[in-house]
């Protein structure tokens, strides 16, 4: 279905409580309770999101009442219903839930009932209105489906209470930029680049040689090769990982690629293993002066524990 649009409105449309009961999309659109048909985002870069509906749609979205985290769109084939690319932060209904969350927008969100299971997921027997919501944080992650996904978290705003305030998006913003300005550089930019003293140290230890494959990409005439350090608990949220030598290895991109993924993951042993098959892959090199810590890998298996069969 092509989507269509009204104009932005924000808040809970003229008669309209929460709890109300919708039986599809096109009542909700026709009760301005969700403008933008067959997409789970309303909003644009420009206007900002003023609704979402939870659907059921990707594996790593959490629903606890008051509190959501919430998947944005993009990445998803639509006749498969699987994940097969990367999502952005410039994707229209992403880029417009940062400009919400850096404007302090009320977002009202609607929960799909009886959602069916499989690779087309619909809601059988409507949908709730769960009242409004302020989105507080978001982050980039890997996803349990192995590709680079946008989150969302979301607080209840309770009538008579003090509603969250609202949040700036970009870490390196200054005090002269507004909240609207600050959060549309940001997702220009996509990413934060990372080239810590801790990244340098690991790729001098390995001469850019992959820890795993033993590969060392030379990329000049003169000889010079190119490798990344790849973090073993991932760092930022929402994983939280410390920017710290034993965090840290020296990969080529692909394996790197395949790290951050979960398809590649270290033993307590630090042996390689295949993070969707179980089967061992590699011993990992490791030079004297690098103490890799467990505990760090661990958390990453923890996160990728589900895929394995």
């Amino acid at each position: 279905m092509t989507a269509r649009s009204k104009s932005v409105s924000f808040g809970t449309p003229d008669g309209v409580s929460e709890g109300d009961w919708f039986p599809s999309h096109d009542e909700l659109y026709a009760r301005d309770v969700h403008r933008f048909r067959g997409r789970g985002i309303s909003g644009t870069e420009k206007t900002g999101a003023d609704s979402i509906v939870l659907s059921g749609g990707y594996v790593d979205d959490r629903d606890e009442g008051d509190l959501i985290v919430y998947t944005g769109e993009g990445g998803r084939d639509r006749d498969s219903g699987q994940m097969n690319a990367d999502q952005s932060l410039g994707d229209s209904g992403n880029a417009a839930l940062v400009i919400s969350q850096a404007l302090g927008h009320p977002v009202r969100v609607i929960e799909g009932l009886g959602i069916t299971k499989g690779k087309r997921r619909r809601a059988t027997k409507g949908y709730a209105y769960r009242g409004l919501f302020r989105v507080v944080d978001h982050w980039m992650t890997v996803g349990q489906e192995g590709f680079r996904i946008c989150q969302f978290k979301l607080l209840k705003i309770v009538p008579g209470q003090v509603p969250p305030p609202r949040q700036p998006v970009d870490p390196l913003a200054s005090a002269e930029t507004t909240f609207e300005e600050q959060a549309r550089r940001y997702i220009s930019q996509d990413s934060l680049v990372r080239d810590s003293r801790v990244a340098v140290a690991v790729k001098k230890l390995y001469d850019n040689t992959c820890q795993i494959c033993r590969e060392r990409l030379i990329v000049s005439p003169a000889g010079e090769a190119y490798s990344e350090a790849a973090y073993i608990q991932a760092v930022g949220k929402p994983h939280h990982g410390t920017d710290r030598l034993e965090n840290v290895l020296c990969l080529c991109p692909n394996c790197h690629a395949l790290f951050d993924r979960g398809a590649l993951q270290l033993t307590d042993d630090l042996h390689v293993i295949n993070g969707v098959t179980g089967q061992f892959r590699a011993v990992l090199a490791q030079v004297k002066g690098h103490n890799i810590g467990i505990e760090f890998a661990r958390k990453h298996r923890e996160r990728w524990a589900n895929r394995l069969p």
